[in-house]
């Protein structure tokens, strides 16, 4: 045979037939089949499974695709025309199964790494599905290859409600766009929840971006967003749509049940209005700072487990989709090109119109650190928190942070402080400090109670100004040790004792040592009482923070995973106000997985 070459036309880079250029991270995926290759070639020979004489349905790979709901369509007709048409992948017919699944679900699959997956390939609406799938690094590998298609997210409205905000003519930015919508009574708007999908979360992380860019008080009008978005969330881009007006009659728009506006993917849009008719079809603002794209990566899964003709094989169906016929059978599913670009028709089926800048630069895509925050912000916006902070006063804590001329206990009491903005007058928010000793026997005091932010405060001001206090009052105990054991074991009792139900609780640690005292709890002794405290039906995650170097993730990790919290560690304080926000958004959708 003598054939040691990747896949039939692999060398295929859609640059000279007419198709788009294409972002290359196929050698992610290649690179992992390097050795299979060259390993199983020989032993695929000898085994005649290069052979051309076994018919298709004897010689066939098998391989399922995980896929996006909104492109499950579109790939299955290619997978279904590429077995009609014999293709296959160095001898072998490829038939391959589509089946459609939401992607945060198979994102949290994945991080829990809990069962084996059925299938190979997985095909997300967008890249940030796949940090959400490695999580902690505990679960299924995956690898990331070619993105196949991409769609703006944009503003989908009904005709009146676009015409009362000046469609199409009228330009607005995110935040523009947002507090017009907001300001005018003839719009309600709706979007699908972001913690479930990719659409919902660029648009609020974009919404929170052109906010900032206004200047002044840019955390209030995106935390009064998220609220009035929250009023109207429905689970899944698909439910969103649902809630729309059906068509232009006055018993429709005058529903009050029913939105006028949902932010909304193009493709979503293109899919609706195809079975719409007159007033039922939905006219796109595509705001002139630009529209992040879902970008749906080809991502291998467990790529490890695969058997070479598997691996060959998805390799294979990849080149497969970025050819000129299936970017033809793409398009007409409503997706743009990898690169953004679309016809006038696609545009303008799905609800376009100049002179809408729905041809401009995509916006740029936001980095893992910002979808975290603005999802963290998320949760803590809808579902109102209550959180007890309990921060570490032992002496190291006046150790200076290098390169910042400050101790960890100022950068940390400013870093509090910078968290306590994101927080609204609706979350309770209490103070614990700890060193050993500290307030006779006990290694813990009570500073400020859990309560109201907005709730007026003894002596004048609110809480949140008497927390603010409290914060910047912090002082390391010049002989203070860590005291971590007893001082959990007591935040975390006060906790549940005191639970409040519809809200978010939790107790936020922050330590940068290991339990000093000798005379406390073992940590056996602590996991053991968290263990037989913890309640599902009453949950209170404990966040860990271990900050600086000396102190230990994998303590605080194995202490907070027995509450269903998690453990975190920074070496400069000052990431604390990213890290809460990351934690309660971990914990917050952790928390409602297992309700589900």
């Amino acid at each position: 045979m003598g054939r040691h070459s990747l896949p039939d036309d692999y060398a295929t880079d859609g640059s000279g037939d007419g198709s788009p250029p294409r972002r290359r991270r196929t050698v992610v995926i290649a690179t992992m089949l390097v050795l299979a290759v060259a390993a199983g070639t020989a032993v695929a020979v000898q085994g005649d499974v290069l052979s051309f004489s076994k018919s298709c349905e004897d010689s066939a790979v098998r391989l399922t695709v995980m896929a996006s709901p909104d492109i499950a369509p579109a790939v299955r007709a290619v997978a279904d025309k590429a077995r009609t048409d014999e293709t296959r992948s160095d001898g072998h017919c490829l038939h391959v199964q589509v089946v459609a699944r939401d992607s945060y679900k198979v994102a949290d699959a994945l991080s829990a790494g809990t069962r084996t997956p059925d299938y190979q390939i997985w095909l997300p609406d967008s890249d940030l599905w796949l940090d959400r799938a490695k999580g902690s690094g505990d679960g299924i590998p995956v690898a990331p290859g070619d993105s196949i298609a991409s769609s703006p997210v944009t503003l989908a409205l009904v005709p009146s409600a676009a015409k009362a905000l000046g469609w199409p003519k009228k330009k607005y930015s995110w935040a523009e766009l947002m507090a017009s919508s907001m300001e005018s009574d003839k719009v309600r708007l709706g979007a699908a929840d972001p913690g479930r999908s990719a659409t919902g979360l660029l648009a609020l992380t974009s919404i929170a971006a052109s906010s900032d860019k206004q200047g002044g008080d840019s955390d209030t009008r995106v935390a009064a967003t998220a609220k009035l978005l929250a009023q109207r969330m429905s689970d899944g881009d698909t439910q969103v749509l649902e809630t729309l007006a059906q068509d232009s009659s006055g018993a429709e728009e005058g529903n009050p049940q029913r939105n006028q506006a949902v932010l909304l993917s193009e493709q979503a849009a293109f899919a609706h209005n195809a079975g719409s008719t007159g007033g039922g079809k939905l006219a796109l603002f595509y705001p002139k700072d630009g529209s992040p794209l879902l970008n749906y990566p080809y991502t291998l899964v467990d790529g490890k487990e695969l058997s070479t003709s598997e691996s060959r094989a998805a390799l294979r169906f990849m080149t497969l989709l970025g050819e000129e016929s299936a970017q033809r059978t793409l398009e007409k599913h409503g997706f743009r090109t990898t690169d953004g670009t679309a016809g006038e028709s696609l545009v303008s089926s799905a609800g376009g119109r100049k002179p809408q800048p729905y041809a401009t630069s995509p916006a740029t895509a936001p980095s893992a650190a910002e979808l975290q925050e603005t999802l963290g912000m998320w949760t803590i916006t809808v579902q109102s928190a209550r959180l007890t902070t309990v921060v570490d006063a032992s002496g190291s804590m006046a150790t200076v942070v290098p390169g910042r001329n400050q101790s960890r206990m100022d950068v940390t009491k400013a870093s509090l402080i910078q968290a306590l903005g994101q927080f609204t007058p609706n979350d309770e928010i209490g103070l614990w400090e700890f060193a050993t000793t500290l307030d006779g026997t006990k290694d813990y005091r009570r500073l400020v109670p859990t309560a109201r932010l907005g709730d007026p405060a003894k002596g004048g001001g609110t809480h949140r100004e008497r927390l603010a206090a409290a914060f910047a009052a912090l002082q390391p105990v010049p002989d203070g040790a860590t005291g971590l054991y007893d001082t959990t074991l007591a935040a975390y009792k006060e906790a549940q004792s005191t639970y409040v139900k519809g809200k978010f609780n939790a107790v936020v640690i922050l330590t940068d040592g290991s339990n000093q005292d000798d005379n406390s709890i073992s940590r056996s002794g602590l996991i053991a009482a968290l263990k037989q405290i913890a309640d599902p039906e009453r949950p209170v995650p404990l966040l860990a923070i271990a900050v600086g170097p000396e102190a230990d993730r994998e303590e605080v990790e194995e202490i907070a995973k027995v509450t269903g919290g998690g453990g975190y560690q920074v070496n400069d304080p000052a990431e604390i106000q990213a890290v809460i926000l990351q934690a309660v958004m971990t914990a917050g959708q952790a928390g409602r997985a297992a309700q589900e």
